[in-house]
């Protein structure tokens, strides 16, 4: 698989494409804001001759999904999220507003996503690992066979997320990360909702947020 990352809106949210030699391909996190970067994400993937098959959320606040109803509409795909994100989703004009981003429409999930679940394009598939404690409704998109994992904004390269936001919760998210992430292997490639990749083993070692 290849994992293609962009970075979008005020908040830098990396929004990621993934995909294999079938040319299917799944768009996780669509933060484009404006006209600018809703071209650069499509003409990534008309230049590569990509098809879009899956939309995925890791979780629901407004700056990972801003992009939602221009990939679902311009694609023809529905939203996948977990149910724990439909509380986001339903105030997510509001949101949008106090942040300063205006005319932004929002579309609802067709589907829902489950922990354990396959996302399956093309030859390949990623599993879905649910993780809260940044927001109800955070998961995690693992591919055992290439060795790396989308996490959102549960972990991030030398710091982890946030807490102190609406479903936010300390403990749950040391407990997401311990247990649902820092049981894979090492050498695992993290892709975070912000910022640089990073590896499991340099956030086990490393983190200074983790206790």
């Amino acid at each position: 698989m290849t994992v293609k990352t962009f970075e979008f809106n005020p908040f830098s949210v990396n929004t990621y494409v993934v995909f294999d030699e079938t040319c299917e391909c799944v768009i996780i996190d669509p933060g484009c804001l404006n006209n600018i970067e809703k071209k650069e994400l499509s003409e990534y993937i008309s230049t590569n001759k990509l098809h879009p098959v899956r939309l995925l959320n890791t979780h629901a606040h407004v700056d990972h999904i801003v992009g939602n109803k221009f990939v679902a509409e311009t694609y023809n795909i529905g939203l996948e999220v977990h149910q724990g994100s439909l509380s986001f989703l339903r105030s997510a004009k509001g949101y949008a507003v106090a942040f300063g981003f205006e005319n932004v429409e929002f579309v609802n999930p067709t589907a829902f996503i489950e922990d354990g679940d396959m996302i399956k394009f093309g030859t390949s598939e990623l599993q879905v690992i649910y993780t809260p404690g940044h927001a109800e409704g955070s998961v995690c998109f693992y591919s055992e066979k290439e060795n790396f994992i989308i996490v959102g904004d549960v972990l991030f390269n030398d710091s982890i997320g946030r807490t102190d936001l609406p479903t936010g919760n300390f403990e749950i998210l040391m407990e997401s990360i311990k247990k649902k992430l820092f049981v894979l292997p090492a050498e695992t490639l993290v892709y975070p909702g912000h910022g640089p990749t990073t590896s499991i083993g340099f956030e086990r070692e490393n983190n200074p947020f983790i206790i």
